[in-house]
């Protein structure tokens, strides 16, 4: 059995958090990997820009929503402002929008990077300081944990003074994702660097991010890092049964691990569609914003191009249904489905703010008006 991880006053056990993922972490595909764990482990909606939240942007108030049976809610924010970040925290505490609060460090995607946001944050030290600051302070009884990556890129690496000033500003556990922005999701996700981190901040929890493929991976970075738990964002794309794996191999029960037929499969797919429709409101946009999880479902089993096409290209569940009825529904679980899916481009130039990189310690320039005014992807 493995150590129960705590964050403030709720304790996760097994110690396994969902990532954040833009378009993709939104209230049913939590529903569905919740219903898969049997309601154990953490799961973090997608990125929610402060300033949106603030303004009570629409879309951004409908990915906040969360279904009655999910505790704790669990938020991810995104700033660069602190006093936007403040406001933000304060009325998700005053309103009481969520248990948990976890701050965005680890996004690099350019139009995050380009406003100083995500990934180029914690290079600014003082700046990083001055948001977990007022996070941490607006937050009152609500536990604020943060999410990041090891630096920029291999000639700025920031993850350990990062976690030094988060354990001074009352953060209350740090993930890292074992990649700088540079390398986005390419090459191997470096798990000494998760080590090393436990090692420098052993106040807090530290979860480890990246790479985890499968159950066996999760466990082999506790046991390799010394870390207090798991984030797993794109192993569990098109599979969330992989929560299933994940809580019977920290329970012990490394034989029950899932491997689905694709009937199984076509099952959770039409779900998930359906959930999506619920959620929306309406069945065929439901349909569509399913369309992007048809491949990772269908990786490594036998269906044809032509098929997969006309699939991805589905409006109703009608036609789902009946497209993937046609499909050899006996195939077993393809040994080609394990191992990595979702992206994997690397070594891009992380697109920053001119000037961001002469000071790790100036912030000047930096207001409300750096802020992104959407959520999600």
């Amino acid at each position: 059995m493995s150590t129960p991880l705590q964050i403030g006053p709720h304790t996760v056990r097994p110690p396994v958090v969902l990532a954040p993922m833009a378009g993709i972490t939104n209230a049913p595909f939590r529903t569905l990997c919740r219903e898969f764990s049997g309601g154990k482990g953490l799961f973090v909606s997608e990125m929610i820009t402060t300033r949106a939240l603030v303004e009570r942007n629409e879309k951004t108030m409908q990915l906040i929503h969360f279904d009655e049976t999910e505790r704790p809610r669990s938020i991810q924010l995104y700033g660069v402002d602190p006093a936007t970040v403040g406001k933000a925290v304060r009325m998700i505490a005053e309103e009481d929008l969520a248990d948990h609060i976890d701050l965005n460090f680890g996004c690099p995607v350019p139009k995050v990077t380009r406003k100083g946001g995500g990934s180029a944050l914690p290079y600014k030290r003082n700046l990083l300081r001055a948001i977990l600051r007022e996070a941490v302070s607006g937050a009152g009884d609500l536990p604020v944990t943060m999410k990041m990556r090891k630096g920029i890129d291999d000639d700025h690496i920031t993850f350990l003074d990062a976690g030094r000033i988060a354990v001074e500003e009352g953060v209350t556990s740090i993930a890292l994702h074992g990649r700088t922005a540079a390398q986005h999701y390419g090459g191997t996700a470096d798990w000494d660097a998760i080590a090393r981190l436990k090692e420098h901040v052993p106040e807090i929890p530290v979860l480890g991010n990246g790479d985890i493929w499968s159950a066996e991976d999760a466990l082999r970075m506790v046991r390799e890092t010394g870390c207090d738990g798991v984030v797993v964002g794109r192993g569990c794309l098109g599979r969330p049964w992989l929560f299933a794996d994940l809580v019977a191999a920290f329970e012990g029960r490394t034989q029950d691990i899932a491997r689905p037929a694709l009937r199984e499969v076509a099952d959770v797919m039409v779900r998930h569609a359906t959930l999506l429709g619920e959620w929306i409101g309406d069945e065929a946009r439901g349909v569509i914003d399913f369309r992007k999880h048809v491949a990772w479902y269908l990786k490594g089993f036998a269906v044809g191009s032509e098929m997969r096409k006309r699939l991805a290209i589905t409006s109703s569940l009608e036609e789902l249904r009946s497209g993937l009825d046609e499909l050899d529904l006996d195939q077993p679980w393809p040994a080609g489905a394990d191992g990595p899916r979702g992206r994997t481009s690397g070594n891009n130039r992380v697109v920053l703010p001119d000037g961001w990189l002469k000071d790790p310690y100036d912030c000047a320039g930096i207001g409300e008006d750096a802020e992104l005014d959407t959520s999600g992807g």
